[in-house]
């Protein structure tokens, strides 16, 4: 999509909010005003007892009061449209490159066990995860996780995915409502607590305290209107106070438990309660989406949410002492929230999860949406149920690298090795890292940036950024030794894999080094997988294997005088060309 499309409307927004910003000024002085005119109206009325002006101090005190609620929707209005913009300047920020400062990186995810995290970039500053992640819910982000494997773990799944994120970047306005009503979220918000008090059934109430609950307060509203009509003393709703101070503490410290968890999520239920509200009255096409939907409907999701957010708002002015006093000795109000809440749960607790569920779903179409919503060109892959290994895909390009500036490239591979040579920063690195990453994505559903792309399920192993570890006496040579044995302890599986190598062993010696590499190669070819692997050892081009075939590819680049360029396209065939003393000499090292 072209970035005008967020420009243009994040100026739209901007200048909405201008307009909200004098509202809010006109709408504070006016509440001012009506403050004063209503005390000056009562002032007047108690000197002079004319009834007139108490009846204007009583219409003053109720414009007062609906100023008061006006001025808190076009708050709540004015928040919301904040969100709206930052989610509008953060699409802009992965046009500029400015993404690298967003703040959620994903870095908790990387795994010591799963290095194609760190070499892929998946996680961490700089990461595909921080450049995607739209989720604003710990459930979410924890799916989107584990979504970006380089396993093929569910490609039912993925393909139900893809007609969803499809239909969602066609809806671009949809997504950036979501995007920013999710945003008012706490940061990483987890829902468990809240999940694991509510689900804790606590039965039925006692027909008994449902009696206690109704008369009591019935019968005190009786006696006061007795006692104000001269019929019976206070005596008798003293008493009555009293007796449902004392009920309200006997009966309701049981709801403590539910209440307290409830309090500190008033805010939280009521946004959710808006975005299932959302997503329940959307009209939708794609199976999986209709089928997320249809699971919020299932036990009315948006409505049962505005009855716990209702419930949680009276635990939250609970802490208010008066109220507490006041809401019990007058109407029990914590017995009838006990009540209220074993009716919801009775109802409507076994639903909760799962509509917590579904919103994590959502929150992995909108972030994987992202792709299409930002690249010019994108395809969604075809995920082959071929047991043969089979990667193609044309004009790939990297997400991380932006669009204008990233070469394309095309992959055709099926089983075997296809060694690839080229000078150093001729491209080899990045290809390598394209074609893995968009097998990641792949398998998660989203779309790839590139024209085309089609896969079938492979297992990914990557040796890309291999470092030494000091901390366990590890040397470069032997972490590289550590990574290529995983390998072909899993090659034993005879599962589908697919093998990234970036400079194979090029943490010992040449002599050693391709030694080492020449029977590596020979053994990571086979008919089950396919193996990429780059170097600057030219002797290893003359490799060949009867297990499977053995190919040459290349990048190269060119001199125009004093200077050095690269076209950064892979080609058929062995590099005949070295850049290493070149760039010596570009650098002042050698002469």
């Amino acid at each position: 999509m072209d970035k005008n499309f967020f420009h243009a409307a994040r100026e739209t927004d901007l200048a909405t909010k201008r307009r909200l910003d004098r509202q809010g000024q006109m709408l504070s002085w006016l509440r001012l005003l009506t403050f004063f005119l209503c005390l000056l109206a009562l002032a007047a009325a108690w000197d002079t007892g004319a009834l007139w002006l108490y009846l204007i101090a009583i219409a003053l005190a109720c414009v007062f009061s609906a100023l008061l609620r006006r001025h808190g929707r076009l708050f709540e209005q004015r928040l919301l449209l904040e969100s709206h913009i930052a989610a509008l300047s953060a699409f802009l920020d992965r046009f500029s490159g400015a993404w690298h400062r967003f703040p959620v990186t994903g870095a908790e995810y990387l795994k010591d066990e799963e290095p194609q995290t760190q070499d892929l970039s998946l996680f961490g500053p700089d990461s595909i995860y921080q450049y995607l992640c739209a989720a604003r819910t710990k459930a979410g982000r924890d799916r989107l996780a584990a979504s970006l494997s380089p396993f093929p773990a569910d490609l039912p799944r993925a393909r139900k995915r893809q007609s969803s994120i499809e239909e969602l970047i066609a809806r671009p306005l949809l997504v950036l409502d979501l995007t920013a009503a999710a945003a008012l979220l706490p940061d990483r918000h987890d829902t468990k607590p809240l999940l694991s008090v509510l689900q804790k059934r606590r039965g039925k109430p006692y027909m008994g305290t449902v009696f206690i609950a109704w008369v009591l307060p019935v019968a005190l509203t009786l006696a006061i209107v007795g006692a104000a009509l001269s019929l019976i003393g206070w005596t008798m709703p003293a008493a009555l106070l009293v007796l449902q101070l004392f009920v309200a503490f006997a009966l309701g410290r049981r709801t403590a438990a539910a209440q307290k968890p409830l309090a500190a999520m008033h805010n939280e239920l009521r946004l959710y309660e808006r975005l299932f509200a959302r997503l329940e009255g959307a009209t939708f096409q794609s199976p999986h989406l209709l089928a997320l939907q249809a699971r919020l409907r299932d036990g009315d999701a948006a409505r049962s949410l505005r009855t716990l957010s209702a419930l949680a708002e009276h635990a939250h002015t609970r802490h208010n002492l008066i109220f507490l006093l006041l809401a019990n000795a007058f109407y029990l109000s914590d017995l009838h929230f006990a009540h209220r809440i074993a009716h919801w749960q009775e109802k409507a607790a076994a639903h909760l999860g799962d509509w917590l569920a579904v919103w994590a779903e959502v929150e992995v179409l909108l972030s994987f949406s992202t792709i299409g919503l930002v690249r010019e060109t994108y395809a969604f892959p075809e995920l082959l149920e071929d047991a043969a290994p089979r990667i193609e895909g044309k004009s790939l390009t990297h997400l991380l690298i932006a669009e204008e500036r990233a070469v394309p490239n095309d992959i055709e591979a099926t089983a075997g090795t296809r060694i690839i040579t080229g000078s150093n920063m001729s491209g080899k690195t990045t290809y390598l890292r394209t074609v893995a990453s968009a097998c990641v994505l792949a398998y998660a559903g989203a779309p790839v940036p590139g024209e085309r792309f089609r896969l079938s399920p492979l297992y990914l192993f990557t040796s890309i950024r291999v470092t030494d570890d000091a901390a366990h006496g590890l040397s470069t040579f032997y972490a590289e030794i550590l990574r290529i044995k995983s390998m072909m302890a899993f090659k034993e599986k005879s599962l589908p894999m697919l093998i990234v190598i970036d400079e194979i062993f090029k943490g010992t010696n040449s002599a050693d080094r391709l030694i080492g590499a020449r029977e590596a190669i020979s053994r990571l070819t086979g008919a089950d997988f396919i193996t990429l692997v780059s170097t600057h050892d030219f002797e290893l081009c003359d490799i060949e294997s009867t297990a499977a075939p053995i190919t040459n590819w290349h990048f190269e680049e060119n001199y125009e005088g004093d200077k050095i360029a690269f076209d950064y396209k892979i080609k058929e065939g062995r590099c005949t060309t070295r850049n290493a003393q070149y760039l010596l000499k570009m650098a002042g090292i050698m002469e």
